[in-house]
């Protein structure tokens, strides 16, 4: 895709998570999956090798979510990417769902692994990344982290095991938006420059604006360096693209109220008359 199709299919991934939220009518992580579509729908539109009829193709690049309350960012990508259907997609957080708050592993749906502890999806993919090596295989693994969890000391002995295991074969991406759960990140355990811990642990780093579709294609498709592991370090917002969440905690977990859903979708130029939710 292109970057015009890549920012399409980012506006119809919020639109997308805003339209489910509302219709589940039941509290979802909004904030932390907003603010990771553009660098899903780069993912997901450009990056990742996969194939639509076929989810468990050996070939396949592998995608975990560490931070695995992002799931709303990560299935409306599966959605766009027509690896899950929108029946599927509209049954988040029902009854005898796939889809819940956190990934739980499905390949037939996409999903590589199980999600919602912090702190573990980079030491899996570390091990997956090892075992293509082992197997002279050529696929590729993506793990996509939060900033907040980048407080666990797991992350960093992942890290460093990456960088000494020679697994350039492993990207990273930390979705730096500052927010975690309980609060503004530097005021809870302060990463500051999280670009340069990476680097002296031997990454490639590349410093980015996580929203910047160009900057985002750039650091995925740059050259890579031999027997160094990729980190993306996203500069991000939480609760892009909507007004009243964006940088607003109260979003991180919060119920899509009829009022709060018409004026997002308004924001994004998106007619209630197309969501088929407009009496919901």
């Amino acid at each position: 895709m292109n970057t015009e199709e890549l920012q399409s299919m980012a506006k119809t991934m919020r639109h997308k998570i805003l339209e489910i939220s509302h219709a589940c009518n039941l509290s979802a992580h909004l904030g932390g999956g907003l603010s990771m579509v553009e660098i899903m729908a780069v993912l997901y539109g450009r990056v990742l090798r996969y194939e639509k009829g076929n989810p468990r193709w050996a070939g396949r690049d592998r995608f975990i979510l560490s931070k695995g309350h992002g799931v709303l960012g990560f299935f409306s990508a599966l959605l766009a990417a027509g690896l899950i259907s929108e029946e599927t997609y509209k049954t988040f957080q029902t009854n005898e769902s796939d889809l819940i708050a956190h990934p739980v592993m499905n390949l037939d749906l996409g999903i590589e692994s199980s999600n919602g502890s912090l702190g573990q999806g980079l030491s899996m993919g570390v091990g997956i990344a090892l075992a293509g090596k082992k197997k002279q295989a050529d696929f590729r693994v993506f793990v996509y982290m939060g900033d907040g969890e980048c407080n666990e000391g797991s992350v960093w002995e992942a890290v460093m095991s990456a960088a000494q295991l020679k697994l350039d074969n492993l990207t990273a991406v930390v979705d730096y938006n500052k927010l975690q759960s309980d609060g503004d990140a530097r005021q809870i355990m302060d990463l500051a420059d999280l670009a340069g811990k990476f680097r002296a642990f031997g990454w490639d780093v590349r410093d980015i604006d996580g929203h910047d579709l160009d900057q985002v294609v750039g650091a995925f498709e740059a050259p890579r360096e031999a027997g160094k592991p990729r980190v993306l370090v996203a500069h991000t917002v939480k609760g892009k693209g909507v007004s009243f969440m964006e940088n607003n905690n109260e979003w991180h977990h919060n119920r899509l109220t009829k009022v709060h859903y018409e004026q997002a979708l308004g924001e994004l130029g998106v007619c209630l008359e197309t969501t088929g939710h407009e009496h919901v």
